[in-house]
Protein backbone atom coordinates (compact mmCIF):
# COMPACT_ATOMS: atom_id res chain seq x y z
CA UNK A 1 0.00 0.00 0.00
CA UNK A 2 2.99 2.29 -0.31
CA UNK A 3 4.23 4.23 -3.28
CA UNK A 4 7.48 4.98 -5.03
CA UNK A 5 10.61 6.00 -3.15
CA UNK A 6 10.96 9.53 -1.83
CA UNK A 7 13.84 11.30 -0.14
CA UNK A 8 13.10 12.40 3.42
CA UNK A 9 14.58 15.22 5.45
CA UNK A 10 15.23 15.68 9.15
CA UNK A 11 11.93 16.74 10.74
CA UNK A 12 9.81 14.64 8.40
CA UNK A 13 6.40 15.96 7.45
CA UNK A 14 3.65 13.36 7.67
CA UNK A 15 0.00 14.18 7.09
CA UNK A 16 -2.14 11.24 8.11
CA UNK A 17 -5.56 12.87 8.34
CA UNK A 18 -7.43 14.69 5.57
CA UNK A 19 -10.68 14.52 3.61
CA UNK A 20 -11.67 14.52 -0.05
CA UNK A 21 -14.91 15.04 -1.95
CA UNK A 22 -15.64 11.38 -1.25
CA UNK A 23 -16.68 12.48 2.26
CA UNK A 24 -16.82 16.15 3.30
CA UNK A 25 -13.70 17.64 1.71
CA UNK A 26 -13.63 20.12 -1.16
CA UNK A 27 -10.91 18.53 -3.34
CA UNK A 28 -10.79 15.25 -5.23
CA UNK A 29 -8.32 12.62 -3.95
CA UNK A 30 -5.79 13.17 -6.76
CA UNK A 31 -5.88 16.94 -6.25
CA UNK A 32 -5.28 16.41 -2.53
CA UNK A 33 -2.27 14.22 -3.34
CA UNK A 34 -0.78 16.95 -5.51
CA UNK A 35 -1.40 19.60 -2.86
CA UNK A 36 0.20 17.42 -0.17
CA UNK A 37 3.24 16.78 -2.36
CA UNK A 38 3.57 20.47 -3.26
CA UNK A 39 3.46 21.33 0.45
CA UNK A 40 6.35 19.00 1.26
CA UNK A 41 4.45 16.05 2.71
CA UNK A 42 6.67 12.97 2.91
CA UNK A 43 4.10 10.45 4.16
CA UNK A 44 0.43 10.90 3.34
CA UNK A 45 -2.88 9.23 4.08
CA UNK A 46 -6.41 9.93 2.91
CA UNK A 47 -8.89 9.35 5.77
CA UNK A 48 -12.39 10.01 4.51
CA UNK A 49 -15.32 9.59 6.89
CA UNK A 50 -16.71 6.05 6.85
CA UNK A 51 -15.78 5.60 3.19
CA UNK A 52 -13.01 3.85 1.24
CA UNK A 53 -13.83 4.65 -2.39
CA UNK A 54 -11.32 7.49 -2.75
CA UNK A 55 -8.31 5.38 -1.79
CA UNK A 56 -7.55 3.89 -5.21
CA UNK A 57 -7.34 7.32 -6.84
CA UNK A 58 -5.33 8.70 -3.91
CA UNK A 59 -2.84 5.82 -4.06
CA UNK A 60 -2.41 6.12 -7.82
CA UNK A 61 -1.76 9.85 -7.58
CA UNK A 62 0.68 9.43 -4.67
CA UNK A 63 2.55 6.71 -6.55
CA UNK A 64 2.90 8.96 -9.60
CA UNK A 65 4.31 11.72 -7.39
CA UNK A 66 6.73 9.42 -5.56
CA UNK A 67 5.05 10.23 -2.23
CA UNK A 68 4.77 7.37 0.29
CA UNK A 69 1.12 6.60 0.97
CA UNK A 70 -0.89 4.78 3.63
CA UNK A 71 -4.50 3.82 3.18
CA UNK A 72 -6.81 5.32 5.78
CA UNK A 73 -10.34 5.88 7.01
CA UNK A 74 -11.98 7.87 9.82
CA UNK A 75 -14.69 5.85 11.54
CA UNK A 76 -17.61 7.42 13.41
CA UNK A 77 -17.97 5.96 16.92
CA UNK A 78 -20.41 6.56 19.76
CA UNK A 79 -18.70 6.47 23.15
CA UNK A 80 -20.23 7.76 26.41
CA UNK A 81 -23.20 9.06 24.39
CA UNK A 82 -20.98 11.34 22.30
CA UNK A 83 -19.41 11.08 18.84
CA UNK A 84 -15.78 10.02 18.74
CA UNK A 85 -13.62 9.51 15.65
CA UNK A 86 -11.12 6.69 15.21
CA UNK A 87 -8.69 6.68 12.29
CA UNK A 88 -7.55 3.40 10.79
CA UNK A 89 -4.17 3.55 9.03
CA UNK A 90 -2.63 1.00 6.68
CA UNK A 91 -5.94 -0.80 6.21
CA UNK A 92 -6.77 -3.36 3.55
CA UNK A 93 -9.74 -1.62 1.93
CA UNK A 94 -10.97 -4.92 0.46
CA UNK A 95 -11.65 -6.44 3.90
CA UNK A 96 -15.36 -7.48 3.93
CA UNK A 97 -15.92 -6.82 7.65
CA UNK A 98 -14.66 -3.26 7.32
CA UNK A 99 -16.59 -2.60 4.12
CA UNK A 100 -19.90 -3.85 5.51
CA UNK A 101 -19.47 -2.00 8.79
CA UNK A 102 -18.83 1.29 7.00
CA UNK A 103 -21.77 0.70 4.65
CA UNK A 104 -24.06 0.43 7.68
CA UNK A 105 -22.72 3.70 9.06
CA UNK A 106 -23.36 5.47 5.76
CA UNK A 107 -26.97 4.33 5.77
CA UNK A 108 -27.32 5.94 9.18
CA UNK A 109 -25.89 9.21 7.85
CA UNK A 110 -28.62 9.63 5.21
CA UNK A 111 -31.39 8.99 7.72
CA UNK A 112 -29.84 11.52 10.12
CA UNK A 113 -29.57 14.11 7.33
CA UNK A 114 -33.31 13.94 6.67
CA UNK A 115 -33.99 14.34 10.38
CA UNK A 116 -31.69 17.37 10.60
CA UNK A 117 -33.43 18.90 7.58
CA UNK A 118 -36.78 18.50 9.36
CA UNK A 119 -35.39 20.33 12.37
CA UNK A 120 -34.07 23.16 10.19
CA UNK A 121 -37.49 23.43 8.54
CA UNK A 122 -39.14 23.81 11.94
CA UNK A 123 -36.66 26.57 12.73
CA UNK A 124 -37.62 28.48 9.58
CA UNK A 125 -34.95 27.21 7.17
CA UNK A 126 -36.71 25.28 4.38
CA UNK A 127 -35.00 23.30 1.62
CA UNK A 128 -31.77 22.67 3.48
CA UNK A 129 -31.61 18.95 2.66
CA UNK A 130 -31.58 19.65 -1.09
CA UNK A 131 -29.15 22.51 -0.52
CA UNK A 132 -26.80 20.36 1.52
CA UNK A 133 -27.03 17.52 -0.97
CA UNK A 134 -25.74 19.82 -3.72
CA UNK A 135 -22.49 20.16 -1.76
CA UNK A 136 -22.09 16.43 -1.12
CA UNK A 137 -19.81 14.76 -3.65
CA UNK A 138 -20.98 11.44 -2.22
CA UNK A 139 -24.73 11.51 -1.33
CA UNK A 140 -24.22 8.64 1.12
CA UNK A 141 -21.83 10.82 3.13
CA UNK A 142 -24.05 13.88 3.54
CA UNK A 143 -23.04 15.47 6.83
CA UNK A 144 -23.32 18.50 9.08
CA UNK A 145 -20.52 20.10 7.07
CA UNK A 146 -22.64 20.07 3.93
CA UNK A 147 -25.56 21.69 5.75
CA UNK A 148 -23.21 24.40 7.00
CA UNK A 149 -21.81 25.02 3.52
CA UNK A 150 -25.32 25.47 2.13
CA UNK A 151 -26.29 28.01 4.79
CA UNK A 152 -23.09 29.99 4.24
CA UNK A 153 -23.41 29.85 0.44
CA UNK A 154 -27.00 31.15 0.57
CA UNK A 155 -26.09 33.98 2.94
CA UNK A 156 -28.05 32.56 5.86
CA UNK A 157 -24.95 32.27 8.02
CA UNK A 158 -21.69 34.19 8.29
CA UNK A 159 -19.36 31.20 8.27
CA UNK A 160 -19.19 27.46 8.91
CA UNK A 161 -18.32 27.80 12.59
CA UNK A 162 -21.32 30.05 13.15
CA UNK A 163 -23.62 27.31 11.81
CA UNK A 164 -22.13 24.72 14.13
CA UNK A 165 -22.20 27.06 17.12
CA UNK A 166 -25.84 28.07 16.55
CA UNK A 167 -27.42 24.90 15.16
CA UNK A 168 -25.24 21.82 14.80
CA UNK A 169 -23.12 21.41 17.92
CA UNK A 170 -24.01 18.38 20.03
CA UNK A 171 -26.73 20.22 21.96
CA UNK A 172 -27.77 22.50 19.08
CA UNK A 173 -31.40 22.81 17.95
CA UNK A 174 -30.77 21.09 14.59
CA UNK A 175 -28.43 18.39 15.89
CA UNK A 176 -29.61 14.79 15.64
CA UNK A 177 -27.80 12.28 17.85
CA UNK A 178 -26.88 9.10 16.03
CA UNK A 179 -25.81 5.69 17.23
CA UNK A 180 -22.54 5.09 15.38
CA UNK A 181 -20.23 2.10 15.74
CA UNK A 182 -19.10 1.05 19.19
CA UNK A 183 -15.42 1.46 19.99
CA UNK A 184 -15.10 -2.33 20.05
CA UNK A 185 -16.68 -2.63 16.59
CA UNK A 186 -14.50 0.08 15.05
CA UNK A 187 -11.30 -1.48 16.32
CA UNK A 188 -12.43 -4.95 15.25
CA UNK A 189 -12.98 -3.66 11.70
CA UNK A 190 -9.59 -1.94 11.62
CA UNK A 191 -7.77 -4.97 12.98
CA UNK A 192 -9.56 -7.33 10.59
CA UNK A 193 -8.18 -5.10 7.82
CA UNK A 194 -4.64 -5.35 9.28
CA UNK A 195 -4.69 -1.64 10.17
CA UNK A 196 -3.56 0.48 13.10
CA UNK A 197 -6.17 2.30 15.21
CA UNK A 198 -5.66 5.94 16.19
CA UNK A 199 -7.91 8.20 18.28
CA UNK A 200 -8.46 11.29 16.14
CA UNK A 201 -8.03 14.80 17.62
CA UNK A 202 -8.74 13.91 21.28
CA UNK A 203 -8.69 17.59 22.20
CA UNK A 204 -12.02 18.09 20.43
CA UNK A 205 -14.02 15.89 22.78
CA UNK A 206 -15.79 17.29 25.83
CA UNK A 207 -15.16 14.33 28.10
CA UNK A 208 -14.31 14.69 31.77
CA UNK A 209 -10.88 13.69 33.05
CA UNK A 210 -12.33 10.44 34.39
CA UNK A 211 -14.03 9.71 31.07
CA UNK A 212 -10.81 10.35 29.14
CA UNK A 213 -8.97 7.96 31.42
CA UNK A 214 -11.64 5.31 30.82
CA UNK A 215 -11.54 5.96 27.06
CA UNK A 216 -7.78 5.68 26.77
CA UNK A 217 -7.74 2.55 28.95
CA UNK A 218 -10.50 0.84 26.95
CA UNK A 219 -8.87 1.85 23.68
CA UNK A 220 -5.58 0.26 24.79
CA UNK A 221 -7.34 -2.88 26.03
CA UNK A 222 -8.97 -3.26 22.59
CA UNK A 223 -5.60 -3.00 20.85
CA UNK A 224 -5.57 0.70 20.01
CA UNK A 225 -2.02 1.94 19.56
CA UNK A 226 -1.94 5.68 18.91
CA UNK A 227 -3.53 9.09 19.35
CA UNK A 228 -3.26 12.20 17.21
CA UNK A 229 -1.03 14.73 18.93
CA UNK A 230 -0.25 17.41 16.34
CA UNK A 231 -3.41 18.03 14.35
CA UNK A 232 -5.09 20.96 12.69
CA UNK A 233 -8.09 20.25 14.93
CA UNK A 234 -6.04 21.03 18.05
CA UNK A 235 -5.08 24.45 19.32
CA UNK A 236 -1.27 24.84 19.39
CA UNK A 237 -1.17 24.62 23.20
CA UNK A 238 -2.83 21.20 22.97
CA UNK A 239 0.15 19.70 21.14
CA UNK A 240 2.05 19.54 24.45
CA UNK A 241 -1.02 18.35 26.32
CA UNK A 242 -1.52 15.32 24.10
CA UNK A 243 2.18 14.63 23.78
CA UNK A 244 2.07 14.18 27.55
CA UNK A 245 -1.02 11.96 27.24
CA UNK A 246 0.75 9.79 24.67
CA UNK A 247 3.71 9.35 27.01
CA UNK A 248 1.51 8.68 30.03
CA UNK A 249 -0.53 5.93 28.38
CA UNK A 250 2.22 4.53 26.17
CA UNK A 251 0.58 5.56 22.90
CA UNK A 252 2.36 6.14 19.63
CA UNK A 253 1.82 9.58 18.11
CA UNK A 254 0.09 10.51 14.87
CA UNK A 255 -0.27 13.84 13.12
CA UNK A 256 -2.34 15.37 10.36
CA UNK A 257 -3.94 18.56 9.16
CA UNK A 258 -7.57 17.34 9.16
CA UNK A 259 -7.69 19.34 5.94
CA UNK A 260 -11.07 19.79 4.22
CA UNK A 261 -10.52 22.87 2.07
CA UNK A 262 -8.37 25.98 1.90
CA UNK A 263 -11.06 28.34 3.19
CA UNK A 264 -12.44 26.00 5.86
CA UNK A 265 -9.43 24.43 7.53
CA UNK A 266 -7.23 25.87 10.24
CA UNK A 267 -4.22 24.05 8.83
CA UNK A 268 -3.22 23.27 5.24
CA UNK A 269 -1.89 19.89 4.16
CA UNK A 270 1.64 19.42 5.43
CA UNK A 271 1.57 22.49 7.66
CA UNK A 272 0.96 20.84 11.03
CA UNK A 273 4.19 20.92 13.10
CA UNK A 274 6.33 17.79 13.00
CA UNK A 275 6.12 15.47 15.99
CA UNK A 276 8.43 16.07 18.94
CA UNK A 277 11.50 13.79 18.75
CA UNK A 278 10.67 12.25 22.14
CA UNK A 279 7.47 10.77 20.69
CA UNK A 280 7.40 7.54 18.70
CA UNK A 281 5.55 8.08 15.40
CA UNK A 282 2.69 5.76 14.55
CA UNK A 283 4.44 4.66 11.34
CA UNK A 284 6.98 2.85 13.53
CA UNK A 285 4.43 0.12 14.31
CA UNK A 286 5.48 -3.22 12.79
CA UNK A 287 2.44 -3.32 10.48
CA UNK A 288 3.10 0.11 8.98
CA UNK A 289 6.88 -0.38 8.88
CA UNK A 290 6.34 -3.51 6.82
CA UNK A 291 4.14 -1.61 4.37
CA UNK A 292 6.59 1.27 4.04
CA UNK A 293 9.92 -0.60 4.00
CA UNK A 294 11.53 -0.26 0.62
CA UNK A 295 9.51 2.81 -0.34
CA UNK A 296 10.21 5.05 2.64
CA UNK A 297 12.90 3.29 4.69
CA UNK A 298 14.39 6.64 5.73
CA UNK A 299 11.30 7.26 7.90
CA UNK A 300 12.76 4.81 10.41
CA UNK A 301 16.26 6.20 10.73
Amino acid sequence: MGSASATSRPGRRADLHCHSTVSDGLLDPDVLAQRAHDNGVELWSLTDHDELSGLAQARQAANALGMPFLTGVEISVTWASKTLHVVGLGIDETEPLLKEGLANLRRGRVERAHQMADKFESLGYPGVFEGALAFAGNPDLISRTHFARHLVDTGQAKNMQAVFDRFLKDDGPAFVPTKWATLEQALAWIHAAQGVAVIAHPGRYSYSELQFDALFSEFKDLGGLAIEVNTGSHQPWQFKTYAAVAKRYGFLASCGSDFHGAKESRCDLGQVPVLHPELTPVWHTPALREQLQGVAADLFQ
